[in-house]
């Protein structure tokens, strides 16, 4: 496979031509009567054409042929893809999966789109409000077959597996301990190479955006430049058996037929595009001296609400770092928090849990859910010698974290067979050290 190409820059207004037909991109305007090489002109809207203009999100593309060159969409089976947040009831418990099964191709032939399946979720998609998390499950590539979500973005986390994603806008190489976002409305197509598994975190009617970093000032956390954008790329391949495009649609598949491949814009330009980012390429930010930083100091990308400071949901990750602060407890502290936390583990070993949170599967803390490390963990971390260490080498632990109360459906608590009943075993061997009469215990020391 050729090296890919990309352009540079979270948010950017950036323009690109395929280099076969250089000039391809209007001189000037944006909807000349004629367009170069006599392609078709069609605007991609990710915001309300009123909204400011620092959050006002659309793209050019100059196509082959038009997207609403199909046939009606008619409604699919569902698959394990659903918003319906009442199932089963709720449960409050801490809960944690084991590693999700991937299908095996020789059982069963299974796709990006038909190996989504939903874990749990909150809000509405009507009201553009809200949020899913599924986690995909496949051994082939789509053949013929895009996708494109009317309901909101993609932040896709690959934890087994390479995907090639074929988009509107150029393709894509996503490999492990990267990310990419696939915004609301544009349609892509996956290639995998082996048996391949991740995480998605869908969030309806927002856009993530990088956080605002205060008084850490102009440069840390995920720095712009780390993102990059695909460039133009087009096949003008016709189909005569026919191209599927599926849509998701108020939560609900449907699937049109057409006679040419979606995938031929030969030129864009705008502000509205696919993404991916390297994980490695984040700069972190720890504590130096004593206690914690909160979390939240790990935030790559986050969901806006209405609400100051409240997100919708924020993707947070746990990568390598050293752990310097001196007379503290330096695993992660025990908490109750009003929002939802689900977790997910890429490679390596939380720090927390060394055992039972495995690559591949999961955790969920709702809100007000008590959680921290297990015992072991807790009474290894009390009785270490503070010297300077390295964090997490070789692992990539990652959370979404979201102020909604998360519902998770049948296909989590039940169908998926992954939900590890024993979880709350783990902490049952915390045992009080209490000693009210000498304030400074000695085995503590």
């Amino acid at each position: 496979m050729a090296e890919l190409k990309y352009i540079s820059g979270f948010g950017n207004e950036c323009a690109s031509e395929d280099p076969r037909c250089p000039g391809s991109l209007p001189e000037g305007q944006n909807n000349p009567q004629v367009c170069p090489y006599n392609l078709y002109a069609e605007q991609l809207s990710g915001s309300a054409f009123t909204c400011p203009r620092s959050t006002n999100k659309r793209s050019w593309l100059y196509r082959i042929l038009p997207s609403v060159s199909h046939k009606p969409f008619e409604s699919i089976d569902q698959g394990h893809v659903t918003h319906n947040w009442d199932e089963v009831g709720p449960d409050p418990n801490q809960l944690r999966w084991k590693p999700f099964e991937i299908p095996k191709p020789s059982q069963k032939k299974v796709d990006f789109v038909s190996g989504l399946h939903t874990l749990c979720g909150a809000g509405d998609i009507r009201s553009n409000n809200g949020l899913a998390v599924h986690i995909f499950l496949c051994n082939t590539s789509m053949e013929n077959r895009c996708f494109y979500n009317s309901d909101g973005d993609f932040l896709i986390v690959p934890q087994k597996g390479k995907l090639l994603i074929y988009t509107e806008f150029g393709k894509m190489l996503v490999q492990p301990n990267e990310i990419c976002v696939i915004q609301r409305g544009m349609r892509f197509s996956i290639d995998v190479f082996e048996e391949t598994r991740g995480y998605i975190l869908e969030v309806y009617g927002v856009h993530f955006e990088l956080p605002d970093l205060g008084p850490i000032g102009a440069n840390g956390l995920a720095n712009p430049r780390d993102f990059l954008i695909p460039v133009a790329w087009y096949e003008d391949r016709q189909v005569p058996g026919g191209y599927t495009v599926i849509n998701k649609y108020q939560g609900k598949l449907f699937a049109a037929k057409q006679l040419v491949s979606p995938f031929n814009v030969v030129a864009w330009h705008g502000n509205y595009t696919p993404y991916k980012y390297n994980l490695e390429n984040f700069m972190v930010i720890n504590s130096v001296a004593f206690d914690h930083a909160d979390p939240s100091i790990f935030t790559v990308l986050t969901a806006k609400s209405v609400r100051p400071g409240v997100a919708i949901a924020d993707f947070v990750i746990f990568p390598p770092r050293w752990g310097v602060a001196d007379k503290t407890f330096r695993p992660p502290y025990y908490h109750r928090n009003c929002m939802s936390e689900f977790m997910g583990l890429i490679r390596g070993h939380y720090e927390a849990k060394q055992g039972g949170f495995l690559p591949g599967g999961g955790s969920l803390h709702s809100a007000m859910t008590p959680h921290g490390p297990d015992a072991d963990c807790f009474e290894k971390a009390s009785k270490a010698k503070l010297a300077p260490e390295r964090i997490a080498d070789g692992t990539m632990a990652f959370m979404f974290e979201s102020s909604l109360n998360l519902a998770v459906t049948k296909w989590g608590l039940k169908t998926s067979n992954c939900l590890d009943e024993n979880y709350y075993k783990c902490w049952e061997p915390l045992k009080s050290h209490f000693t009210p009469n000498s304030r400074k215990p000695a085995e503590f020391n």
